[in-house]
């Protein structure tokens, strides 16, 4: 990550329960109801918490998973990105979790 995270207790507080566990709870939306699993607009998606940059909607793909799913997620020019990669095995396939 390029910084510290930054928990910002007032961005926290203004969260929607779901975006809550989502983001505090490590909780997962159930597939194909997120806001934007279907979204074909082109922009930016940022950490609803802090604010910083995740990935391009360029990078965007359609995995059939219900989730959101990008090739890659925006990276400074010295490298570093705002996202945790995961392996993860918990919905019976080796998936990538990012936080």
């Amino acid at each position: 990550m390029t910084q510290q995270y930054n928990k910002n207790p007032a961005a926290i507080g203004a969260l929607s329960p779901e975006q809550y566990h989502v983001t505090q709870e490590n909780g997962t939306e159930r597939p194909f109801t997120g806001e934007y699993w279907d979204n074909h607009e082109p922009g930016i998606y940022v950490d609803v918490v802090s604010g910083e940059p995740l990935f391009a909607s360029v990078d965007k793909f359609e995995s059939g998973s219900g989730w959101p799913s990008f090739t890659r997620p925006i990276r400074e020019p010295n490298g570093a990105q705002n996202v945790l990669e995961k392996r993860d095995f918990s919905h019976l396939m080796l998936r990538t979790e990012v936080r």
